[in-house]
């Protein structure tokens, strides 16, 4: 009996993360940019704020040549319905005005993540899941609720209503 209930609590587990509908942000590692896309969700939505500062690979924004990150940098672009803005090289929380983000929309935007970890998994230039994770995601409503989610080892913070 004790097999079957707890089989029971893991499906229903998945079952509600499957039915997940608030906002979320994805971490798309790429050269020379990395990219977050996010969907909207069920609210709309007017910021997403990214805060590395808890990210198992103590990652930062690389924007700027010769600055604290490695090699290669990129400035914060706009990849469809964010606002950019200036990012100081080094910055590890940055705020992303959104344009349009109605719910059930989609947004994107890039710029260079770099690690500052001795042993990193691919070089501090290229982040994993892994030094991704425990960064957070801020969601800011058009109403002005915000709504935070931690990153996982899969590179998604989703908010769960």
């Amino acid at each position: 009996m004790w097999k079957y209930a707890m089989a029971w609590v893991v499906l229903s587990g998945a079952a509600q993360a499957a039915d997940c509908s608030g906002a979320s942000l994805r971490f798309v590692e790429s050269a020379p940019r990395d990219r977050f896309e996010l969907t909207v969700g069920t609210r709309d939505l007017r910021a997403v704020t990214l805060d590395l500062r808890g990210s198992a690979g103590r990652l930062i924004f690389d924007t700027a040549a010769g600055g604290t990150g490695v090699e290669v940098f990129q400035p914060l672009r706009d990849e469809g319905g964010a606002d950019a803005g200036d990012v100081a090289d080094g910055a590890q929380v940055i705020t992303v005005g959104l344009r349009d983000a109605r719910a059930g929309g989609k947004a994107a935007f890039s710029i260079d993540v770099d690690d500052r970890l001795d042993a990193s998994d691919l070089g501090q230039i290229r982040v994993t899941g892994g030094e991704m994770a425990g960064a957070t995601a801020m969601f800011e409503t058009a109403g002005g609720e915000v709504f935070t989610a931690v990153f996982d080892a899969k590179n998604r913070a989703q908010v769960c209503p």
